[in-house]
């Protein structure tokens, strides 16, 4: 396969800041595919270590990686960006500085794409849990079940579903159209007023009117889950208002498609009372400097919002027992025991931090 030397198949946006520990194996990650029309883009977004130092290194020595300097640090969503304004390939694909994907990935995203186009490939990831030492603990595979699709009405069925194995939100394991991409305008959010839902809102708007789409069964993208660095693990103050907006974005959108149901309710519902738990466990943690009363009023304030009997009361957990009896507590809005419960799964997730993470994925 030859490199293009006009608009490459692919173009690859990188973001990077404070990469240097991670970079150089991200970058050969992507020289090492077997597909090699491509393009990089990395955008250093102002960092202080090495990054710029070791990305503009490997663009010396290949010519279809190209580095990108932000005047002023402006976080990961300006980054990527700038990486669309700036890209010139068929198709487009946002990657991590600090994961890695098989080196068969394009390959056999192309091959899809040249026996039939579509507007988006999703495929699956390997969520891949380190230590605070940097030790791999384990591993959670996700994959979504092979699909072909070019009606829109049958499109639209898949995304709850991914959703539900948190395949949907994330950039990273999708390819967009880049022409349908800029035909829409989209542009990701501002990730310093939308921690946690930037991506999400991004994919939600993205997939509202298209009508082709390709899952494929695989899980080449290794995301790497850093219990020191993991965003997850950062007190958010607006944690569960971010997330009410997430829930909120995709009823909507399943009303857009008419599809909403009580299965569809029961499926949010089921979304929406994990995030309800995890901000309640999140505020027993001293950064949230919230007293016991003031925890109390946050839990009753939830029991009384509107969307909580839309959906909660509808939700049912068939993925994990805890995530069941945790459903069951909460529909019973009993403020004692909600905020018991939240309190034992905080001790849990700080004291024992893998058996948390295998706990909340079911395994």
């Amino acid at each position: 396969m030859k490199d293009s030397v006009k608009q490459p198949y692919f173009s690859i946006v990188m973001p990077a800041y404070q990469a240097e520990q991670y970079l150089c194996r991200a970058i050969e990650g992507i020289q090492g595919q077997t597909f090699r029309d491509w393009e990089l883009l990395i955008v250093n977004d102002c960092s202080k270590d090495a990054t710029p130092v070791i990305a503009e290194e490997h663009a010396r020595e290949d010519a279809r990686i190209r580095v990108i300097h932000q005047p002023e640090n402006r976080g990961v969503s300006e980054a990527r960006n700038r990486g669309l304004q700036e890209a010139k390939g068929r198709y487009l694909w946002f990657v991590d500085a600090d994961d890695e994907a098989d080196k068969t990935l394009l390959e056999t995203v192309w091959k899809t794409l040249e026996q039939q186009p579509a507007q988006m490939v999703i495929f699956g990831l390997l969520e891949e849990y380190y230590s605070g030492e940097g030790r791999l603990e384990y591993t959670n595979p996700r994959a979504p079940k092979e699909a072909h699709l070019t009606e829109q009405a049958l499109v639209r069925k898949e995304f709850l579903g991914l959703e539900q194995q948190t395949l949907y939100g994330y950039p990273w394991n999708k390819i967009y159209d880049l022409s349908y991409l800029r035909k829409l305008g989209l542009k990701f959010l501002d990730y310093r007023e939308n921690k946690f839902v930037e991506d999400i809102l991004f994919n939600i708007e993205y997939c509202m009117d298209i009508d082709s789409l390709h899952l494929l069964p695989i899980t080449p993208y290794h995301y790497a889950k850093r219990s020191n660095e993991s965003l997850t693990n950062e007190f958010v103050k607006d944690y569960y208002v971010l997330h009410r907006r997430r829930i909120e974005a995709l009823w909507k959108q399943q009303k857009y498609w008419d599809q909403d149901s009580p299965e569809t309710r029961s499926v949010l519902g089921s979304l929406y009372s994990r995030y309800i738990l995890s901000a309640l466990t999140r505020n027993c943690d001293k950064k949230s400097e919230m007293t016991g009363n003031e925890r109390r009023k946050f839990c009753r304030d939830i029991f009384a919002d509107p969307l909580f009997e839309e959906l909660v009361t509808y939700g049912k957990a068939s993925d994990s027992t805890a995530l069941k009896i945790a459903l069951a507590v909460m529909k019973t809005k009993n403020v004692t025991c909600n905020l018991a419960f939240a309190r034992m799964i905080y001790l849990v997730k700080t004291k024992l931090p893998v058996l948390f993470s295998r706990v909340k994925s079911g395994r």
